[in-house]
């Protein structure tokens, strides 16, 4: 009898196929996972105060670990933001994944500041290469959610790491290590279902000089962008202030020694701002910016009334009001800006658009550390936010003063 040939129909089997995520399932799972990338930015927000009284060092200390990580996803963003378009969504995404679940791993273990310094390093560098890849993953996957879903997911996750953050470090044993524990393992999971993720983007050409930075604000575009200046460097110098000094701050306003009360302050700046993303997506652009600019200038007001009186009342009230500005702003400066841009030119120009923003967290709550070693908390703050107010007027004020010398296209209706 003859052997069968290999490859005879008698023997052969279709090879296996590989199973994938449909859209909707692959669009939750890029959205929880973007979800949980931003939680895991606050997530050591509450724990702030804890590494303090285990080691000891200074609030200029506090800010500077707190610095590094916007510098370190602004690089990444500037850098890497783009690479999913050249090598695919998914390499970029369970890169990110692999090195957020290393910086975890660091902040579990570490025993000083060094530590704590390298861990924030990797963990904002791995969120700024997330974010791109996760952010244009979601648009392919779903182009009619997909926008809002990038606008929110951030702000709630922020939101969730700080409360979610304060809850385990309060009531569970090893404050230091089970929160990281936990995200770890929220990222391993993530990480295995990300290898059923379809892969949206083919590979092309160009892969190394998407690594080049590119920033560029072109002729029509500069009067814009010096228009929503003011608002968005208030409203990233507040979160900066409020995800490194406000725990610590919290404390001392309500006279509550519950690292709970930190996180509670946290998710009320950022899920207030989810809120108004939601709320304020419909509405024209410039209107949106100056409601932003008088809730935020109002916020501020009201919440160093709090600080001042010693009213936990006011002050949570004012953050509140302060979170609908800050997303309001944010939403209303990127919608304002875009159309000044041809669709060539949007890149660089949301490049500059994030380092300002991402200076604007980092250096003014740098500069609010170093001071704290000289001036009393409450005195820092009060300065501090007669600042912001004043940009969220000057912010009001240019709205009205340069409408006019606006390009026709960045004139929203």
């Amino acid at each position: 009898m003859s052997a069968v040939s290999p490859t005879s129909p008698a023997t052969s089997t279709p090879p296996a196929r590989r199973v994938r995520l449909g859209s909707g399932a692959a669009a939750v799972l890029l959205a929880v996972t973007l979800t949980t990338f931003m939680a895991a930015a606050s997530a050591p927000t509450p724990l702030y105060a804890v590494y303090q009284g285990y080691w000891g060092f200074s609030s200029s200390v506090l800010t500077a670990v707190f610095a590094v990580y916007a510098v370190s996803l602004l690089m990444a963003l500037l850098t890497v933001g783009s690479l999913s378009d050249h090598v695919g969504r998914r390499p970029v995404i369970l890169g990110a994944v692999a090195l957020e679940t290393v910086a975890m791993a660091i902040f579990a273990s570490a025993d000083g500041v060094p530590a704590l310094v390298v861990a924030r390093v990797l963990q904002g560098f791995a969120t700024g290469a997330a974010t791109g890849a996760l952010g244009a993953g979601l648009l392919d996957a779903d182009r009619t959610r997909g926008p809002l879903i990038n606008s929110v997911a951030p702000a709630l996750g922020l939101a969730a790491g700080g409360l979610g953050s304060s809850l385990l470090v309060q009531y569970l044993p090893a404050p230091t290590r089970t929160v990281f524990v936990v995200l770890i393992v929220a990222f391993v999971l993530q990480g295995a279902a990300i290898l059923l993720l379809p892969e949206s983007a083919g590979r092309r050409a160009g892969a190394l000089a998407s690594l080049r930075p590119h920033v560029s604000v072109p002729a029509g575009a500069r009067r814009v962008l010096l228009m929503v200046t003011p608002i968005t460097v208030a409203g990233w110098a507040l979160g900066g202030f409020y995800l490194s000094l406000g725990p610590s701050l919290a404390r001392g306003v309500t006279g509550s020694k519950s690292i709970v009360v930190g996180g509670l302050l946290v998710s009320a700046l950022t899920f207030s701002g989810t809120v108004a993303i939601l709320a304020m997506r419909a509405v024209p652009a410039l209107r949106a910016m100056r409601v932003a600019s008088v809730l935020l200038a109002l916020g501020v007001i009201v919440t160093l009334l709090g600080v001042n009186t010693g009213s936990g009342a006011l002050f949570f009230a004012g953050t509140v009001v302060a979170g609908l500005g800050f997303g309001t702003g944010f939403q209303g400066a990127a919608r304002t800006l875009l159309p000044a841009a041809a669709p060539h030119e949007r890149a660089g120009l949301m490049a500059a658009f994030y380092i300002v923003s991402y200076l604007a967290m980092s250096i003014p709550a740098t500069v609010a550390g170093i001071a704290a070693g000289h001036l009393p908390l409450t005195e820092l703050t009060t300065y501090y936010g007669i600042v912001l107010a004043a940009l969220a007027l000057a912010a009001l004020a240019g709205t009205f003063l340069v409408r006019d010398r606006l390009p026709v296209a960045a004139r929203p209706a």
